[in-house]
């Protein structure tokens, strides 16, 4: 094996290969067409209704560049609208629609059942660490995983 095989960097980008291609089988068998971002994107709107779009990008840790186009495809499948924010005219408020409520509740289980398909050969043991060790690393406190 290549000692670059065995790097962080190289190891976090197959991992997120492995984690893409299961969230994306696993959504589309239940007849759903997003994305890993989409659905983080509709996940923290569920917790975060009102919240603006840069406030989103950090959420789901994308730049406002990436946010802005993910919100856009969102809003054509009718699934979250812009709202004017009352108290800055240029600032626009994000919230799901009934339908993109319905898609992220739906979904909430398929994307929790998948977790574990993306570390196919972890123990429980091991699995449990993994999620420890990849929330320290991230800088997220408390561990917990999402898709």
């Amino acid at each position: 094996m290549a000692v670059s095989s065995l790097m962080p960097g190289h190891l976090i980008r197959r991992l997120h290969q492995i984690s893409s291609q299961v969230f994306a089988q696993r959504v589309k068998e239940a007849g759903f067409d997003l994305t890993p971002v989409q659905f983080a994107a509709l996940d923290s709107l569920r917790h975060h209704p009102g919240i603006d779009q840069a406030g989103l990008a950090e959420k789901v840790a994308k730049d406002k560049a990436t946010i802005g186009a993910v919100i856009e495809r969102l809003e054509q499948k009718g699934l979250v609208e812009r709202l004017i924010n009352r108290h800055d005219k240029r600032a626009r408020k994000l919230t799901l629609t009934e339908e993109g409520e319905a898609q992220v509740l739906a979904l909430i289980p398929v994307v929790e059942a998948l977790q574990r398909e993306i570390l196919p050969t972890l123990s429980e043991a091991e699995y449990q660490q993994f999620i420890y060790l990849a929330a320290k690393a991230s800088g997220i406190s408390g561990g917990g995983g999402e898709g």
